[in-house]
Formats: C-alpha cells, sequence, structure tokens
C-alpha cells in the first residue's frame, strides 16, 4: 500500500509540475488528429476527463476546445455529458489544401454562423462596403433570436477606406463622372456599417450579451477582402476589378469596379498544417499592424 501510495504522489508531483496547454493548444491538437485520420469519422471521442488528463488542463479548457471544433463542425455532440463525436464528413469542413474555394456569397454566412456557436465571437473584417458581412451576420443573428446559438461575448472589428481617399475601385472611367459614383459608395459604405452596428448592439438590450462593433478608416483602396474568425479561421479573397456600365443619377456611367460579394474565399485554418496556421498568423498580424498604426477614427454619419 505505502508503495502504490508513492506511485500516486509521484504521478501527482509529475502532472503538477507539466506545463498547461491552452485550450487553442488542446483544440490544435484534437483538429491535427481529425485532419489525420486518427480520429475516424464518426468515432467518439475519449471522455472531458481522459483529454483532461492527457494534456494536463482543466475540463473547462477541454470544453472549451471542443467548442471550437463543434464550431468548425468538427465534432458532434459536445456537452458536459457523453463524450463527443467525430463529425461523419470532417474532411468537407477543413482549410487547408483540400477546401475548395467559394463565392463570398456562399461561403462567407455559414463560416460566420459556426465561428457565433462559441461562448467568445471574434470577427475581424478588411473589406469595401461590409456589405457582404452585414448580410452574413444575418444568419447567426437569426439562430441567436430562435435560441438556438448563445455567445456570451462579440467583438467585431471592420477596416474600410477613408471617405476622403481616391479610390481605385469603385472609380469612372471619366474622371469627370468621380462625384455622383463617390457619392453612392460612401452612402453605400455608412449605410452597411450603421445597420451591423444597430443590429449587433440590439442584441444588448435583447440577450444581455457584451457586444463590442468597432471601425476604422484605411488610407487606401483594400486590394483584397478578409474575415478573421475568432483567431482560428482566416478568409481571403482578391477584388478581381472589372470595367463594366451601371445607371448611376439616372445616367449610364462606365466604371471600374470589383463585385465583392462573387469574389472567390479561400479558407484557411490555424492546425490544419504548417501553411494554413501560419497565413491565419500573418493575416492577424497584418490586420492588428493596420488597426493599431495608419488607420483612423471612421465615422459613418458622414
Amino acid at each position: 500500500m505505502d508503495v502504490d501510495r508513492e506511485s500516486a504522489a509521484a504521478r501527482a508531483s509529475n502532472r503538477s509540475h507539466r506545463p498547461r496547454a491552452s485550450h487553442r493548444e488542446v483544440a490544435d491538437e484534437l483538429r491535427r488528429r481529425i485532419k489525420s485520420g486518427v480520429l475516424r469519422p464518426g468515432e467518439r471521442m475519449p471522455t472531458q476527463a481522459k483529454l483532461a488528463e492527457e494534456f494536463g488542463v482543466e475540463r473547462g479548457a477541454v470544453r472549451q476546445a471542443l467548442r471550437i471544433l463543434q464550431s468548425e463542425r468538427l465534432l458532434t455532440n459536445v456537452s458536459k455529458g457523453s463524450p463527443a463525436t467525430v463529425a461523419l464528413d470532417p474532411a468537407s469542413t477543413l482549410a487547408g489544401p483540400s477546401a475548395q474555394p467559394q463565392p463570398t456569397t456562399a461561403l462567407l454566412a455559414p463560416r460566420i454562423a459556426a465561428a457565433f456557436r462559441g461562448p467568445e465571437v471574434q470577427v475581424d473584417a478588411l473589406c469595401l462596403t461590409a456589405i457582404s458581412l452585414t448580410l452574413a451576420i444575418g444568419e447567426p443573428l437569426r439562430q441567436i433570436y430562435a435560441r438556438q446559438l448563445n455567445p456570451a461575448k462579440i467583438d467585431v472589428r471592420v477596416l474600410l477606406p477613408a471617405r476622403d481617399i481616391p479610390l481605385a475601385f469603385p472609380a469612372p472611367v471619366d474622371s469627370a463622372d468621380a462625384d455622383p459614383l463617390r457619392r453612392r459608395w460612401l452612402a453605400q459604405r455608412n449605410a452597411q456599417g450603421q445597420v451591423l452596428r444597430h443590429n449587433l448592439l440590439s442584441l444588448r438590450a435583447t440577450h444581455g450579451i457584451d457586444v463590442r462593433v468597432s471601425f476604422r478608416a484605411l488610407p487606401f483602396t483594400p486590394p483584397v477582402k478578409l474575415y478573421l474568425l475568432n483567431d482560428t479561421e482566416a478568409l481571403f479573397a482578391y477584388y478581381t476589378v472589372q470595367r463594366r456600365e451601371e445607371e448611376i443619377d439616372q445616367r449610364q456611367l462606365e466604371l471600374y469596379d470589383a463585385l465583392g460579394s462573387q469574389s472567390m474565399l479561400f479558407s484557411f485554418a490555424r492546425g490544419a498544417g504548417p501553411r494554413d496556421t501560419a497565413f491565419v498568423e500573418q493575416s492577424r498580424l497584418w490586420f492588428d499592424a493596420l488597426w493599431e498604426t495608419i488607420s483612423s477614427d471612421l465615422d459613418l454619419s458622414n
């Protein structure tokens, strides 16, 4: 009996001196096992107690990690009771070399809805008008009002072009037509930003959710759009500029423009491989650098 007690004490001492992993590190390792096939579709996960023992963390950290993977649709049946289950077709939802790019209208809404499944939601966006983002957030808002989602905290940051810069696009072929085109773009930028902010901030009163929505202005026209979701996924697309005609103020104008809603989004997930992880990390550094340095306060009222 004394030997058994000494052995148990030694194991407990080893666990206490083992550096604790974060919930994100646990999620990264489990995601790797799912992608590599170590954990197969339909297989039951180890219990939360066993995972906590393996990674040297509290069960709360394990639950956070499992919720992240559930938000990415890699796990199902995540609860405090029975073990979670690997999704039947995880390969179709994983980012990385096997993931197929899709138009913004097809991919953005389901990925943002998945990001809203966790207790804390962070969405950072760099775009031209926030139209696609406003539309995409409509789905998780619907699920929140239907009591299908219940995040405790939502933090959204958006980088948009400043009003007083010469836009590369949309831009008229004939510079004499610049004023009506700029007025329309500015109206779209302000209106979409106001709708996005109003819809999110209303969750404070209706659901008691801690919500923060921030906008800053860029001194240039972004040639790409970027969405960072919960610091675990980056969605990236090029704005492809085209020459086309459109009626503005009852006049047919030739302009250079990019239809952002049709831009093909490429998805990169932290933990889905060295390339994807590096892309998410570098995208985070790039966005934060723009936010903290050359961007400025953005007033959506003018």
